[in-house]
């Protein structure tokens, strides 16, 4: 089991370091056991693995994708104890894709080490205990009263991957990778909450859109991060990443533009009404409702300048926004017309309608 000792080290590990090392180069394709495997990253670090030559194993219940995935070895199992299917098991690599709980995290991370030689552990950057300023790899994380708390809530979430982390960086003891995503988006994303916004343009009309245009946002495809991720483990890149795209590098006025330049047919309009004026008129979490923009004052003021510079260094780019907006809507549209129905994010349409109603009455003042 992990001692306090051990813990105490890998604290001091994830704080002190964002790039500890570059390991030995490792086999350009080997064995790799993805956590989970069948969700919205798991799909795209399943084909960029496959098209690399990986053997890959997935663990997972065994629920999401029925039969399992073609090309893919599928051990049933659930991270709530019942990690039989991976006793005995050697892998080069393993990617946690399903990490949240600690003390599930901890077990499957304690059985695994000394059989895998690499982990990669995704976790979020909100495992940072504030955002009132911009974070980086050195800043504070969050931390839990009970580290055996088992409910995830938008409180414990980010303090629960932050312990995710320390038990990770215990059992694997420098031969780990954890990586902090900020808003993950594209083609297969469940949340609607970038996809909330190529969606609402492709419907016409006036659309709300909050801020200004140069408010900073901050996305990665989740396509450059599968490709990015799977770069690391075949270089064995151990060390602590925000994944993210870098700070100012995207603005909303460049989403809510591509979002209506993918639907151009639509004639959508944009109306921007200021964060002051939606802070009077709204509850103080409908101002969560817009991701990717938050607001730019307060206890967010720093959320959308994560620094990056640890992963751009270690070979993360972000593709075009455009792009990752069209392909994103593309997959949209293939989706059910039940599903397409009602967007599981984003704003709702009266209240879009109430509000642009309540600024255009104010004359267009805060």
């Amino acid at each position: 089991m992990t001692s306090r000792r051990d813990l105490l080290r890998a604290s001091a590990w994830l704080s002190m370091s964002a790039v500890l090392l570059v390991a030995r180069a490792a086999p350009r394709a080997g064995t790799l056991l993805i956590l989970g495997g069948t969700g919205f990253i798991g799909p795209h670090l399943t084909q960029e693995a496959l098209q690399r030559g990986w053997k890959v194993t997935h663990f997972n219940r065994g629920k999401t994708a029925v039969g399992g995935v073609p090309g893919v070895e599928t051990l049933i199992g659930d991270r709530k104890g019942q990690l039989g299917a991976l006793r005995g098991r050697k892998w080069d690599a393993v990617i946690d894709d399903t990490g949240y709980i600690p003390k599930y995290v901890r077990m499957s991370a304690e059985l695994l080490a000394p059989n895998v030689r690499y982990c990669l552990f995704i976790s979020s950057i909100s495992a940072y205990a504030s955002f009132a300023k911009p974070n980086d790899e050195h800043s504070p994380l969050g931390t839990l009263t009970d580290p055996d708390v088992d409910k995830v809530t938008n409180d414990t979430y980010g303090p629960m991957k932050a312990l995710c982390e320390r038990y990770t960086a215990a059992a694997f003891r420098g031969r780990a990778a954890i990586v902090r995503p900020g808003l993950i988006v594209g083609p297969l994303d469940r949340t609607d909450r970038f996809t909330y916004w190529p969606v609402r343009a492709s419907k016409g009309g006036e659309m709300l859109a909050p801020g200004t245009p140069d408010d900073p946002i901050q996305v990665i495809d989740v396509r450059d991060l599968a490709a990015w991720m799977m770069h690391m483990v075949e270089a064995r890149t151990a060390g602590v990443f925000n994944a993210d795209s870098p700070p100012r590098a995207f603005t909303m006025g460049e989403l809510v533009t591509a979002s209506r330049d993918a639907s151009p047919q639509a004639g959508t309009t944009a109306t921007w009404v200021p964060e002051a004026f939606l802070a009077a008129h709204w509850k103080p979490d409908d101002l969560d409702l817009l991701p990717p923009w938050t607001p730019t004052s307060g206890d967010s003021a720093g959320f959308s300048l994560t620094s990056v510079e640890a992963a751009l260094k270690a070979g993360l780019r972000s593709r075009p926004l455009a792009i990752t907006v069209r392909d994103t809507l593309a997959w949209f549209q293939t989706l059910p017309p039940e599903r397409r129905a009602k967007l599981r994010a984003g704003l709702d349409p009266q209240k879009e309608s109430d509000t642009l109603r309540a600024w255009h009455e104010a004359g267009g003042k805060t």
